[in-house]
């Protein structure tokens, strides 16, 4: 989980408002949308509690350790501070005795709001902290603020989700699949893309499903139609981040047929060559009981599909172990589905009963012991597969995006392969460059040759 504090903002007698990020990328576009507005406004942003007039605190609310997390956060800004708005996901869960989990924990909170919700955010801003006078809204820049590095960025595509996996509540905080405009989405990306970002982080609750609310309709950018569905999507998002050598990463993938018809962009190399998909598990009646939209056995068939297309395709996923009722031999067919799929990356969760979620009353729930056992058991299959295709790059030449690089790099560097999404997956060390000239910069891409592995991370020297 990411813990981000709002950048500082230069600023002199003007309001300013303490900022805290926890959870996903989706949430982290919200944070980024509020920011954004906070700064057009005229306020200042600080990174500290004490030097703040109130703070923000954009939740987690999905598993308990987030909530966790999230409840904690929000107590030490009230501590801190005293004056705190609460927003995001667990903004939009009930508590034991209420309607609202935060209020019934934290009562002296200024404001609750949900997910997604940047003018309720603003209305209780300024209902307790009144905007300055001549907001300098043209100090904001075109994509608006990040909380990233200035070389990559989230895209948020949509908001919601059609699904209804047992073991999830998103769609009780976050609603319905609605898909953001196309025009909306690439005009938001050309201008991320001509501020200097190098690398588009493609995000939503379900990628696929982009359009399906809206039936697909035709939007319009720059003038030209363009159908508000995946596949235009992403080829229109590589196409506007090619003249500037800019990578176009996809999350959250669900394995629908017709992301068949994106791989051959991927093999252009148009996007990259990457797909983050949530299988969440493998064996067809596990599938059932998690309400997942696809079986074990066709995501295999589509996993060897993709590959044929795109033989330099990574995929990377997420899984759920001892999820209830899972047998053993239900288990063993997911560490035989890894074995078999070839799974670039994977993480994987032990089954969290999750208050409010569906599958906390099927029956066979599982002691946690067990749970944990079969994730750490998991976990071993997982990193052994990834790092038998990890020692396959030994010897290549790759474009490493370079994320860090004290000196010019004169002593190495940190750095991502196409294969590496930023915060989830492995790096690239880069050793000192042979060549005294050889310099690297932050942002920059550079190649390098790889020399070596060390567990979920290569070894390579900049050429």
């Amino acid at each position: 989980m990411s813990d981000l504090l709002a950048p500082d903002t230069p600023a002199s007698a003007v309001p300013k408002v303490g900022f805290v990020s926890l959870g996903c990328p989706k949430a982290l576009t919200d944070s980024e949308l509020i920011l954004t507005q906070l700064s057009a406004e005229g306020y200042a942003t600080s990174k500290t509690f004490e030097g703040a007039d109130l703070v923000i605190v954009n939740t987690c609310g999905f598993i308990d350790d987030a909530v966790k997390e999230s409840l904690d956060t929000i107590g030490e800004a009230l501590s801190a501070n005293g004056k705190v708005i609460v927003t995001g996901c667990l903004g939009a869960r009930a508590g034991d005795k209420t309607d609202n989990m935060v209020r019934e924990i934290h009562p002296s909170v200024l404001a609750v709001t949900g997910p997604h919700a940047t003018q309720e955010v603003m209305d209780a801003v300024h209902a307790h902290l009144p905007k300055p006078h001549d907001p300098f809204v043209d100090l904001v820049p075109a994509a608006g603020i990040k909380l990233t590095p200035k070389h990559y960025a989230y895209l948020k595509i949509s908001e919601g989700c059609n699904h209804r996996c047992t073991f999830c509540i998103i769609p009780s905080m976050r609603g319905d699949l609605v898909s953001r405009p196309i025009g909306d989405v690439l005009k938001e990306a050309k201008a991320l893309f001509e501020g200097g970002v190098k690398e588009l982080l493609v995000v939503s609750q379900d990628t696929s499903a982009y359009g399906v609310d809206v039936k697909y309709r035709t939007g319009f950018f720059d003038g030209r139609p363009v159908r508000t569905r995946m596949l235009e999507l992403v080829q229109a998002l590589g196409e506007l981040a090619e003249p500037h050598g800019a990578w176009v990463r996809l999350h959250y993938v669900y394995p629908y047929p017709h992301v068949d018809e994106v791989i051959p962009l991927m093999a252009r190399g148009l996007v990259l060559p990457y797909l983050d998909v949530p299988f969440q598990h493998s064996h067809p009646e596990v599938l059932r009981r998690m309400k997942r939209p696809a079986s074990g056995e066709k995501n295999l068939e589509r996993i060897a599909r993709w590959r044929e297309m795109c033989p330099e395709l990574v995929v990377r996923s997420t899984f759920i172990a001892g999820f209830p009722g899972e047998t053993g031999e239900e288990f063993q067919h997911l560490l035989d589905f890894v074995r078999e799929a070839q799974i670039d990356r994977a993480g994987c969760f032990a089954y969290s009963p999750v208050e409010g979620a569906a599958a906390n009353e099927l029956p066979g729930m599982l002691p946690q012991e067990v749970r944990e056992e079969r994730r750490a058991r998991f976990m071993a299959v997982a990193e052994q597969v990834s790092a038998e295709r990890l020692k396959r790059r030994v010897g290549a030449t790759m474009q490493v995006l370079v994320d860090s690089a004290p000196a010019l790099g004169r002593k190495g560097g940190l750095g991502r392969s196409y294969a590496d999404a930023p915060e989830i997956d492995g790096t690239v060390r880069l050793l000192p460059p042979a060549k005294l000239s050889k310099r690297l910069a932050v942002g920059e891409f550079t190649k390098a040759r790889i020399v070596a592995t060390e567990g979920h991370d290569l070894i390579a020297e900049p050429i």
